[in-house]
């Protein structure tokens, strides 16, 4: 960014400083301070000391810091997840608009966005995915690196070629990172790919939530207040350049938008399992949402593009071998094993073995929201597909609690969303074109 304003130099620590008082000035009720919307803001203003202590521990290289970080994003997970499940039962949801009027939030949402932008396009990829790009050159040309599993397995389940465009590190959010010469040349079309997946992704994630603002909520002003919050927040400025972050968030909060064509919906959610496979566990909750009117629809568009992804894979491996290694990799199949653990679970052996209570308790929660809450509406398909989200940084093999984007925007808008309980598949959507088709042709024998 100082390429472009001289002497411009904020670093992380800063920006969570000024970020947290722009979120209390612009979001906090002063008129209601024991409002539920507060204790949301407060919550959300809380999450950046735990992502700090993880930026600087990683950094410096200090266990101590990267186990609090840990720690703390795993208690505040917990609290939100418990806040997400009893959202169905907050039923009276006042309006509680910001304090700046709708065109000072338009005009700090889009600095925001080309700030977070033009610090992805000047900074370099960071030097623990250089051996990314090696490998995606060599899936391309159907060779088989000899470590190739091996370097995959590290970043969890997900579509493998996701997983190997290069991070954009953002960390300091100003100067950009020496280049690596020697790697200069056969990085630049991945780099240049990882920058657009990340730009992109993140407009896609604010044009959808201006959307469902203006199609669901009937109010284009809550759109963009959860729009700015979400480019707000320092978790935003930190991992804005990790495609593996964003792209998935894009693709949930765009099924959200498009709940009323089950077919789109079902091949976003679909697309975004088979790229970084957790939300898989989504499908009792949308196929309980989906099952009085356009089930059908949603499980043709879900299986489907999970088709195509398998297909891609077929097409860009080798050998036998090679894609069904690729196959378990983007259908989970390592994501329960121990080697990789990294985050809450690394630091005390002892503590390993709870990790699978864990994982039961949240197959047990999934499960239970193919049935509660019923009848399903738009608000309860926000707040428990967040609290899905939420659910997995507590057992993922890779970083847990880091990867916030997964849940984030779904999550604002879930404390934004007014009532939604009109909201409901069964008078939402229409029939399907099957059925129409049947109604057609008894009316003219009729």
């Amino acid at each position: 960014m100082d390429q472009f304003l001289k002497g411009y130099d904020l670093n992380l620590t800063t920006w969570v400083y000024l970020s947290s008082l722009l979120t209390i000035a612009i979001y906090f009720k002063f008129n209601r301070l024991w409002s539920v919307r507060n204790l949301d803001m407060l919550a959300l203003v809380a999450m950046a000391p735990g992502l700090l202590l993880i930026d600087i521990g990683g950094k410096e290289h200090r266990d101590d810091l990267l186990y609090r970080g840990y720690i703390w994003l795993f208690v505040l997970g917990a609290c939100f997840l418990l806040r997400l499940v009893a959202d169905s039962w907050m039923v009276r949801r006042p309006l509680l608009e910001p304090n700046l009027t709708t065109g000072g939030l338009t005009f700090i949402g889009v600095a925001l966005l080309v700030f977070l932008m033009v610090n992805v396009i000047t900074k370099s990829p960071s030097k623990s995915d250089l051996e990314g790009p090696r490998m995606l050159d060599a899936m391309l040309r159907r060779e088989r690196p000899a470590d190739g599993e091996q370097a995959l397995a590290k970043h969890g389940p997900g579509f493998p070629l996701l997983f190997l465009m290069p991070s954009i590190t953002t960390k300091a959010i100003s100067k950009v990172a020496p280049a690596v010469p020697e790697e200069r040349g056969p990085y630049m079309v991945q780099a240049a790919t990882a920058r657009t997946m990340a730009i992109l992704s993140h407009i896609a994630v604010v044009l959808g939530m201006l959307m469902i603002g203006v199609w669901h909520f009937d109010n284009i002003r809550t759109g963009i207040a959860a729009a700015t919050l979400y480019l707000l927040l320092p978790y935003t400025a930190r991992w804005t350049g990790y495609v593996d972050h964003v792209v998935p968030a894009a693709l949930l909060v765009w099924a959200v938008a498009a709940y009323r064509r089950p077919m789109v919906s079902g091949m976003l959610l679909g697309l975004a399992t088979g790229a970084i496979y957790y939300p898989l566990f989504l499908l009792p909750l949308w196929l309980g949402f989906y099952w009085q009117r356009g089930l059908l629809r949603f499980s043709i568009g879900y299986v489907s593009m999970l088709v195509a992804l398998v297909a891609w894979l077929a097409f860009a491996s080798s050998n036998l071998d090679h894609f069904l290694a690729q196959l378990k990799m983007m259908f989970g199949w390592t994501s329960l094993s121990s080697p990789g653990v990294e985050g809450f679970w690394l630091f005390h052996v002892s503590s390993r073995p709870w990790r699978w209570p864990v994982l039961a308790a949240y197959a047990m929660m999934c499960a239970w929201f193919a049935l509660w809450p019923s009848p399903k509406n738009l608000g309860s398909l926000l707040s428990c597909s967040a609290a899905v989200m939420l659910g997995t940084q507590f057992w993922l093999t890779s970083s847990e609690g880091v990867y916030v984007a997964w849940y984030l925007p779904l999550l604002l808008l879930t404390i934004f969303r007014p009532n939604l309980e009109d909201r409901v598949a069964l008078a939402t959507l229409g029939e399907n074109w099957l059925i129409r088709r049947g109604l057609l042709l008894r009316r003219r024998a009729a």
